[in-house]
C-alpha cells in the first residue's frame, strides 16, 4: 500500500515541542521584530506575505529572489509582529550577493525573535552548518521553522527535526506548509507567546515600510524572473522612472536593466513579445496593489556588470548604510 503524504492536521505539537515553556504575565499587547532567515528558497516570503494576508514580497521558484530586507507588519488585538522578511543566505559572488547576505546576517542580532526557515530534508551541508554558527550567537528565541512539509510523510519529519535539534536548541519547533497555508495560525500563536509585553510600533493599518515605488519595481522584476531564462534573472534590476496620476490612472515608466546586450534581446524578445509578457503579467497585481488602473511603459538597457558597482547598487536601492 503506498504511503498518503504527511498531514500536518494530524501532527500533534506535542511529540516535537515540550509543552509549558511559554511565559505567563498580566494580559496585556505583546510587540517586537521576527526575523524571517533561510537559505535561498525555502519560502520565507511565502510565509511572510501569508501571515500578512497580503502580497509584500514577490516569490519565485528561482534562487535569490529577495534582495532587500523587508519590513511587514501584523497587527490584531494580542498585539504587533513586525517581520523582517531577508534575502536568502548564500555563497556570495560579487558584491549585490556580499550586500544580500549581510542583510540577513546582520538582521539576526536586531529582533526580538528568529524564524530559521528550513526544508524537510535529512541533509544539513554547508550552507545549513554556516547559518548554525551565526545562530549559535544570537540572544533571541530561535523558532525552527520546517516548510514544505507537505512534500513528506509523516514518519520521516520527525528524524528529520531530531537531525536539526542536535546541532541548536530551539526554542520552538513548528512544521508549516506556508503556500497552503497549513499551522500557520500556530506558528503566529507561538510568536506571540514569546515576544515582550509593550506598545505596537505602528498604526493598525500599516502593513508595510516598503515605498510604492519599491514595491511596483519588484513585482515587475518578480514577473521577468517567472519568464526569463535561468542565467538572466540574477543580473536583472528594476528602476522606476516615474509615476504620475493622470485622473483614475496611473502611469508608470520603468526600466529592466540587464548586464549583456545578449540578455537585452532576449528580455525583449521577438517583436517586443516577452517584453509585454512581463508588463501584462505584473499590470494587475500592480493595479490590485494600488487600487487603480495603471498604464505601464516598460524598457529595457544595460548597465554591465553593475551587480559589482557600487555606484550602481546604491541607484538601484542596494545601500551599504542598510547593512
Amino acid at each position: 500500500m503506498k504511503n498518503e503524504p504527511f498531514d500536518i492536521t494530524k501532527l500533534d505539537l506535542n511529540e516535537i515541542n515540550a509543552a509549558g515553556k511559554a511565559g505567563g504575565g498580566t494580559p496585556s499587547t505583546r510587540s517586537g521584530f521576527v526575523a524571517i532567515i533561510g537559505r535561498p528558497n525555502v519560502g520565507k516570503s511565502t510565509l511572510m506575505n501569508r501571515i500578512i494576508g497580503q502580497k509584500i514580497a514577490i516569490t519565485s521558484s528561482k534562487p535569490q529572489t529577495t534582495r532587500n530586507r523587508i519590513q511587514t507588519v501584523f497587527t490584531d488585538e494580542r498585539g504587533q509582529i513586525v517581520f523582517l522578511d531577508t534575502p536568502g543566505i548564500h555563497k556570495s559572488k560579487n558584491k549585490l550577493g556580499d550586500y544580500m547576505v549581510g542583510v540577513a546576517e546582520n538582521t539576526m542580532h536586531d529582533v526580538d525573535l528568529v524564524l530559521w526557515l528550513v526544508e524537510p530534508t535529512d541533509y544539513i551541508g554547508a550552507g545549513e552548518q554556516h547559518i548554525i554558527e551565526k545562530l549559535q550567537g544570537v540572544n533571541a528565541p530561535i523558532f525552527l521553522v520546517v516548510n514544505k512539509v507537505d512534500t513528506v510523510k509523516r514518519e520521516q519529519l520527525l528524524p528529520f527535526i531530531d537531525n536539526y535539534r542536535g546541532r541548536l536548541d530551539f526554542t520552538e519547533v513548528v512544521p508549516v506548509c506556508a503556500l497552503k497555508d497549513d499551522n500557520v495560525d500556530t506558528l503566529v500563536d507561538l510568536i506571540f507567546r514569546y515576544l515582550p509585553y509593550g506598545p505596537a510600533f505602528y498604526d493598525a493599518d500599516t502593513l508595510t515600510d516598503q515605498p510604492q515605488r519599491q514595491i511596483v519595481a519588484e513585482l515587475i522584476r518578480e514577473k521577468a524572473l517567472r519568464l526569463l531564462e535561468d542565467e538572466i534573472p540574477h543580473g536583472v534590476a528594476v528602476s522606476i522612472e516615474s509615476m504620475k496620476n493622470r485622473g483614475n490612472l496611473c502611469d508608470i515608466e520603468a526600466t529592466i536593466f540587464c548586464e549583456r546586450d545578449s540578455h537585452k534581446g532576449i528580455i525583449i524578445g521577438k517583436g517586443g513579445s516577452m517584453l509585454k509578457k512581463i508588463g501584462s503579467q505584473a499590470r494587475p497585481e500592480i493595479e490590485e496593489m494600488l487600487e487603480q488602473k495603471v498604464n505601464l511603459q516598460l524598457w529595457v538597457k544595460v548597465k554591465k556588470d553593475w551587480r559589482d558597482s557600487d555606484f550602481l547598487l546604491k541607484n538601484f536601492g542596494y545601500r551599504k548604510e542598510d547593512l
